[in-house]
């Protein structure tokens, strides 16, 4: 294919509300470092990260939940300390974590038999710090990511995927996916354990109640009245509504695994309702960064406390493996061209759907795909 000089993106030009989000047509198309390919994106997603990234939610200076400056943004924000790393962010920055496409020319480095590969990005790159553990950038974060027509990646981890799902439903699964992937097999759930899984009728928590229910446990979904028939549908064994006296409802000491993205004062309670050697997992707290705990509940019951960002190689792998086997399917309640990302992302914070809010790019002019090409050297 002859690729085009320019591209359409949303691009944030720095942290504040949705007016931050500007929808561009004149975007310079990215040429493939040695190591890297350039994808023809297919489709994107909403996530709670894009939106934590864009208000600066990840700064010290924000005690509040994701909701509060969802739409406006936050006024409190040190920039300094404003995104995943911990460290200011350049802008003008291409988000979106999620990548469903087609590999269409490769940088150095990388065979070209891969040119035409239906791909998945993992969110988490590992190639940026040199595989080192526990460090890793976030695609749309630290690096341009997936709300563009092209977007770069390493090709280590650009995986191929073998599937005839959509792109819009293979784009719900790696931010999602993955991290709820990644938590329960940091706390290493198995068949017959009880996992009680927040927030269970967004993205990560539907994922959650999918992939543990794969695995053979048994799922106690926490969400609203209005969601749960879906969540049952998705595999979960009971759902509980999240306003409810867990402890009441559950009793102290009667879950294995909690997989929690809400946070909030409600982590205190969650502490409660784990076994001896139970595991707390959290990657999330959009109620809110700060809880009060009593650190006997942790001490005196040998519990693990395991924060869940960093992912083993393996973890996106599995899924890979999921999707090809048929062992897992996404749900997207909602569909939105790339340009409407503002509305997109008002409807998510509005959290009326249940699972995955997807974006799709604009198609390429026909232009752009009149000839055949082997190389970045020969599309360009």
């Amino acid at each position: 294919m002859t690729l085009p000089d320019t591209m359409a993106a949303a691009v944030l030009t720095g942290h504040g509300g949705l007016d931050k989000l500007e929808y561009r047509t004149d975007v310079p198309v990215p040429a493939p470092m040695p190591g890297e390919v350039l994808i023809e994106v297919g489709a994107s997603a909403v996530n709670n990260t894009d939106i934590n990234t864009r208000i600066g939610w990840y700064s010290k200076a924000v005690t509040t939940g994701t909701s509060a400056g969802g739409a406006t943004g936050f006024t409190e924000i040190t920039e300094d300390d404003a995104s995943w790393s911990g460290v200011a962010l350049a802008f003008p920055r291409i988000q979106g974590a999620d990548v469903c496409g087609r590999i269409v020319a490769v940088g150095d480095g990388v065979s070209a038999d891969r040119i035409g590969e239906r791909v998945l990005v993992r969110n988490m790159l590992r190639t940026p710090v040199d595989y080192r553990p526990y460090e890793c950038w976030t695609f749309g974060s630290e690096c341009d990511g997936g709300f563009a027509q092209f977007a770069t990646a390493p090709a280590r981890e650009t995986y191929a995927v073998e599937s005839d799902w959509s792109n819009g439903d293979l784009a719900a699964i790696p931010c999602a996916y993955s991290t709820a992937e990644n938590m329960l097999h940091r706390a290493g759930v198995s068949a017959g354990q009880r996992v009680l899984v927040t927030g269970a009728s967004g993205g990560v928590g539907l994922a959650a109640v999918q992939l543990a229910k794969r695995r053979g446990a048994h799922v106690i979904a926490v969400c609203s009245p209005a969601k749960a028939e879906e969540v049952v549908a998705q595999g979960a064994d009971r759902a509980i509504d999240r306003g409810t006296d867990l402890i009441a409802a559950l009793g102290h000491r009667s879950v294995d695994t909690v997989v929690d993205m809400v946070g909030g004062e409600q982590a205190a309670q969650l502490l409660e309702l784990l076994r001896p050697g139970g595991a707390y997992t959290i990657a999330g707290a959009i109620g809110g960064p700060h809880a009060h705990i009593d650190l006997r509940t942790i001490y005196l019951n040998d519990l693990r406390v395991l924060g869940c960002t960093f992912q083993d190689d393996e973890v996106f792998e599995n899924l890979i493996g999921y999707i090809e086997r048929h062992e897992i399917h996404p749900v997207v309640s909602g569909t939105y061209a790339l340009a409407d990302i503002a509305q997109a992302q008002q409807d998510f914070l509005a959290k009326k759907h249940a699972g995955k809010l997807v974006l799709l790019p604009p198609p390429l002019a026909p232009a752009a795909r009149a000839i055949p090409a082997d190389t970045m050297e020969a599309a360009r």
